[in-house]
C-alpha cells in the first residue's frame, strides 16, 4: 500500500507542475464552472474507515489517464459477492486510486479556473485537493514526507495565485474576503456598543485622509479595503502614540519606520506624515503578503511582527494550512483580535444600516494646499498669527513637525492653497524661534530639598519640574504620607548645562549657587491674589510673610510690595 501511495503522490506532483493549461471549462446546470471532461460527473463522496464522510464535497472529474480500469460493475440479479482476502485488497487499492483521481481532478480544475481568471474558485479547488490529501490515514515516514512535499507544492500554487492578484488589475480579484464568524461578530457588537463613539469619531476623521490613501493603494495595486486599517490602528489620529512607541496613522515603531524610509530627527517624525507613512505601509504590507501569501496573515504580521507569525507557523502540524484562522489562537491576544476587528470594520462601512450605524459621508474633507520653502525655526502659531489664520490649519497640514515648529534647514511647509503670495509678504516678519533642546543635551542632576511645613508632594514636584511618582521612586517611598516636614528628599531633575535653576548636589557648588540667589525677593500683589495663594506659591507660610512685612492681619491690597524668602536660596539644605 505504501508503494502505491508513493506512486500516487508522484502522479499528483506531475500534475501540479505540468498539468495542461488548455483544459476546457464550462458551466454545469447549477451555473458552476467545471472542467469539460467532468461536467456530467457528480461529486464523489466516499466513507472513511471510521464511517464519516471523508474529504470535501465539490465538483470532481475522473481522469482516464490515471485510472484506465475503473472498479468492476456491481453484479445484477440480487446476487451478493462475498469478499475474500484478495477482493478486500483489491477494493482498498481501488479506493486509493479513486482518491487519487479525485485529487487530480481538483488540481486540473484549479488550473482551469486559473486559466479563466477565476482565482477564488481556483483557490477553493486547491483547498479541496489538499483536504483529500489529508484523508489518508497511513503514517509511514515515506508517506509523511510525501504529504509534506505535496503540502508545500500546493502552498506554492496558492502563493503564485496571490502574487498574480497583487500584480494584476485592481478590482474584484484584489478584494479581501469578507469573512463572518463568531470572532468578527463579537467585534461588530463592540463597535455597536461600548466602542460606538470611537468608531463614529474615527469614521468622521477618516475624511481628511481617505482620498490620498485610496489613491496610493490603487496605484500600488493593493486592495482598497486596506484604507480602513488606520481606523483599527489609530482611529485616524496622526499623532497618537501606543505603549509600544508606535506612532502615526499606520502605527509604525521607530525601527520599522526607518526600514521603510520614515525619517525622524529633532524637528520632524515622518511616521506622522500621512502621504509618506501610507507609502511605507504599502511597502510593508506588500512584503508581508509576499511572505505569507494571504492578506489576513499579512495583517496579523503587521500587528505583531513577521518573526512572531513565522515562529507560530514553524510549530504548525502537517495537517494545518499556514493561514490566519489556523494560527490566530496561538498569536498574542491583541493580534488575535486585530484581524477580526479589521473585518468587522469592513462589514460595517460596507453596510452600516444593517448594523444599526448611521455613517453619513464624512464631513471632514482634505485641505487643499501648496508648499513654500522655509529656512529657519518658526512656530506654526506665529506663522498663523501673521497670516491671520487658525493655527490648527497649519498643524493639520504639517503633522510631522514634532514641536509644531519648522526646522532650522530648508523645509517644504504646507499652507492653504492660494496663499503663497500672502506668506511671502509676511515671511520676513515672522520671528525666529529657539530650537528645542535635544534630550541627550539635557543633564540629569540630583538635588536635596528639606520639606517645609505646608509642602505637598504636588507643590514640590511642580517646583522642580518633575512628578510626584518620580520623587517617591527616587526616595524609595510608597505614599505621600511619608513626606513629612523636616524630611530631606532627593529630587532628580533635568537641566541645561547653562542657566541651571537648581543647585548642584556637590557642597561647594551648592553654596555658590545659593549665594548667587537673593535671600529675599519682592513680590507685587496682583488682582485676585490672596495671602494663602502667595504663601503656597513660594512654599512658605502666612505667618512668615506677615512677620517679614509687619502685616496686622491676613489682608493684602493690589499693588502692595511684599518681602518673601526666596525658596531657591534655601535649596540644597
Amino acid at each position: 500500500m505504501s508503494s502505491l501511495k508513493l506512486g500516487c503522490c508522484l502522479i499528483i506532483l506531475f500534475f501540479l507542475t505540468a498539468c495542461s493549461t488548455g483544459t476546457q471549462i464550462q458551466a454545469n446546470p447549477q451555473g458552476k464552472v467545471v472542467s469539460a471532461d467532468s461536467a456530467d460527473k457528480q461529486p464523489a463522496k466516499k466513507a472513511a474507515k471510521n464511517g464519516k464522510v471523508n474529504g470535501p464535497s465539490g465538483p470532481s472529474s475522473r481522469s482516464s489517464a490515471v485510472n484506465a480500469t475503473g472498479p468492476a460493475p456491481a453484479p445484477t440479479g440480487g446476487q451478493t459477492v462475498k469478499p475474500n482476502g484478495n477482493n478486500a485488497q483489491e477494493d482498498g487499492d481501488n479506493e486509493v486510486e479513486e482518491d487519487v483521481e479525485e485529487i487530480v481532478s481538483f488540481l486540473r480544475l484549479a488550473q482551469a479556473y486559473r486559466d479563466k481568471g477565476d482565482m477564488d474558485n481556483a483557490l477553493k479547488s486547491l483547498d479541496k485537493a489538499y483536504g483529500m490529501l489529508l484523508s489518508e490515514d497511513e503514517d509511514t515516514s515515506v508517506v509523511v514526507r510525501e504529504k509534506d512535499d505535496l503540502r508545500l507544492m500546493i502552498a506554492k500554487k496558492i502563493l503564485e495565485i496571490y502574487a498574480g492578484r497583487r500584480a494584476g488589475p485592481v478590482g474584484r480579484l484584489s478584494e479581501i474576503p469578507l469573512i463572518m464568524n463568531a470572532d468578527v461578530e463579537k467585534e461588530i457588537r463592540s463597535f455597536q456598543t461600548i466602542e460606538r463613539n470611537f468608531f463614529e469619531r474615527s469614521y468622521e476623521r477618516s475624511g481628511y485622509y481617505l482620498p490620498i490613501m485610496k489613491q496610493q493603494l490603487r496605484q500600488a495595486g493593493l486592495p482598497e479595503e486596506l484604507v480602513w486599517l488606520p481606523l483599527v490602528e489609530s482611529g485616524f489620529q496622526v499623532s497618537v502614540l501606543s505603549k509600544a512607541r508606535a506612532l502615526g496613522p499606520w502605527q509604525f515603531i521607530p525601527s520599522t519606520g526607518y526600514k521603510y524610509g520614515l525619517n525622524r530627527d529633532l524637528f520632524i517624525d515622518e511616521r506622522m506624515n500621512v502621504e509618506k507613512s501610507t507609502q511605507a505601509a504599502i511597502a510593508y504590507l506588500t512584503d508581508l503578503h509576499g511572505l505569507f501569501g494571504d492578506w489576513l496573515t499579512a495583517l496579523a504580521a503587521y500587528n505583531c511582527g513577521e518573526g512572531r507569525v513565522l515562529k507560530v507557523i514553524s510549530h504548525q502540524q502537517i495537517n494545518y494550512l499556514d493561514h490566519f484562522w489556523d494560527l490566530y489562537q496561538q498569536l498574542p491576544y491583541e493580534t488575535a483580535r486585530y484581524v477580526p476587528r479589521f473585518l468587522a470594520t469592513l462589514h460595517i462601512v460596507k453596510n452600516p444600516k444593517k448594523y444599526g450605524m448611521d455613517l453619513p459621508e464624512p464631513f471632514a474633507k482634505p485641505i487643499a494646499f501648496e508648499t513654500v520653502k522655509t529656512y529657519k525655526p518658526m512656530k506654526l502659531s506665529d506663522i498663523a498669527s501673521e497670516m491671520s489664520l487658525p493655527a490648527d490649519t497649519f498643524v493639520m497640514l504639517n503633522p510631522e513637525l514634532r514641536h509644531q515648529m519648522t526646522p532650522d534647514r530648508p523645509y517644504d511647509l504646507k499652507i492653504p492653497k492660494g496663499l503663497g503670495p500672502q506668506y511671502a509678504s509676511v515671511a520676513d516678519q515672522i520671528k525666529e524661534s529657539k530650537p528645542p533642546v535635544p534630550e541627550r543635551e539635557k543633564k540629569v542632576k540630583v538635588v536635596k530639598y528639606k520639606v517645609k511645613q505646608g509642602d505637598t508632594l504636588a507643590s514640590i514636584s511642580k517646583k522642580f519640574g518633575t512628578s510626584p511618582k518620580a520623587i517617591l521612586s527616587t526616595n524609595g517611598l510608597k505614599s505621600e504620607s511619608q513626606v513629612t516636614a523636616g524630611k530631606t528628599l532627593k529630587i532628580t531633575v533635568k537641566t541645561l548645562e547653562k542657566g541651571t535653576q537648581v543647585a548642584s548636589t556637590k557642597k561647594g557648588k551648592s553654596k555658590k549657587a545659593a549665594a548667587a540667589e537673593p535671600a529675599v525677593i519682592k513680590y507685587t500683589v496682583k488682582k485676585g491674589d490672596t495671602l494663602t495663594q502667595i504663601a503656597k506659591r513660594y512654599n512658605t507660610t502666612i505667618a512668615e510673610i506677615a512677620k517679614m512685612n509687619h502685616l496686622p492681619g491676613n489682608q493684602v491690597r493690589i499693588g502692595q510690595v511684599l518681602k518673601i524668602k526666596n525658596p531657591a536660596a534655601e535649596t540644597g539644605g
